[in-house]
């Protein structure tokens, strides 16, 4: 199956190419197969492709290495869907500059179900930690995904109360849950993260990374093996977070966070944003009570929640 991926693969690595240049040359080719095999005068034809773009895609060291990523993927259990793919979140595809590939560890499957990103700060508080696990267990319980990055804070605790309800046993049993195959269909924690999937970062988050993809869950990410976590990553990480999703959920921000470049991304794509309130004399709560009087729905319980 990977082999039969390669070229997606290889397109995927070439340096510096952006999502706008590889989207005209899908545009114009169809396939990254067909780019594969041009030679400098068909890429130099191409408006808005310049020498040294010819010369990144035409780079020998990018199509040997291709074999080396394949395998490295293969005995590791790493797939890639490409935008063409059913399996790729529809939902994404959607967003202004949607990822033309993603690398993926665990199910796929679960990529189009329905899911909300919750968010927040890294340096979480215990309220803040205790918000992002009863959020994230009670909407898992509800059939909802629970999208976010896997960071440490509210991202880690949010994951961790989506585990903990597939590792309950005490499903209501009624007509309110959806049911795939007569059995409770209980949400699955989706990480996206801001590095290739050969490493872990946080590093302490490995445990957690592997019961994600235990329970069947996913790990999913726009960079090829072997890149590093870079500052610059996770801002364009956080616009699949918000672009998955079908809501995003705020808990706790500072006044200056990340968390609200997320939220940007998130109003940019139609979604709904809803903010958990916090205490107006704690620095974690002055990006989230600001979101509120800005009109963000303000919600104190999972059944506020409408996705």
């Amino acid at each position: 199956m990977l082999e039969d991926k390669k070229y997606w693969v290889w397109f995927s690595i070439i340096k510096n190419l952006g999502i706008r240049r590889k989207q005209k040359l899908l545009e114009i080719y169809k396939s990254p197969e067909r780019i594969y095999y041009l030679n400098k005068n068909d890429l130099l034809k191409i408006s808005g492709i310049g020498k040294q773009t010819v010369d990144n895609i035409l780079d020998e060291s990018t199509k040997e290495a291709v074999d080396k990523h394949i395998l490295y993927m293969w005995k590791n259990n790493i797939d890639i869907i490409s935008i063409v793919d059913k399996s790729y979140p529809q939902n994404l595809k959607q967003i202004y500059d949607p990822p033309i590939s993603l690398y993926i560890k665990g199910n796929k499957e679960i990529l189009n179900n329905k899911g909300i990103a919750i968010i927040g700060c890294r340096e979480a508080s215990e309220y803040g930690k205790k918000a992002a696990k009863y959020f994230g267990y009670n909407l898992a319980k509800r059939g909802i995904n629970i999208i976010s990055g896997l960071a440490k804070g509210i991202d880690s605790y949010s994951h961790i109360g989506s585990c903990q309800a597939l590792l309950g046993k005490n499903y209501p049993q009624n007509n309110s849950y959806p049911h795939v195959d007569n059995k409770i269909y209980c949400g699955k924690p989706i990480a996206v993260v801001g590095n290739g999937l050969d490493m872990v970062y946080p590093a302490k988050n490995k445990e957690l990374e592997q019961k994600i993809i235990d329970l069947g869950g996913c790990i999913i990410s726009e960079y090829p093996i072997g890149t590093k976590p870079q500052k610059m990553h996770f801002p364009a990480r956080n616009r699949i977070i918000s672009g998955m999703a079908s809501g995003v959920l705020v808990i706790e921000a500072k006044e200056k966070s990340g968390t609200l470049i997320t939220v940007d991304f998130a109003l940019e794509q139609g979604r709904e944003v809803y903010v958990v309130p916090g205490n107006i004399n704690s620095i974690n709560s002055v990006g989230t009570n600001e979101l509120i009087k800005q009109g963000a729905k303000l919600v104190t319980n999972y059944k506020e929640i409408e996705i």
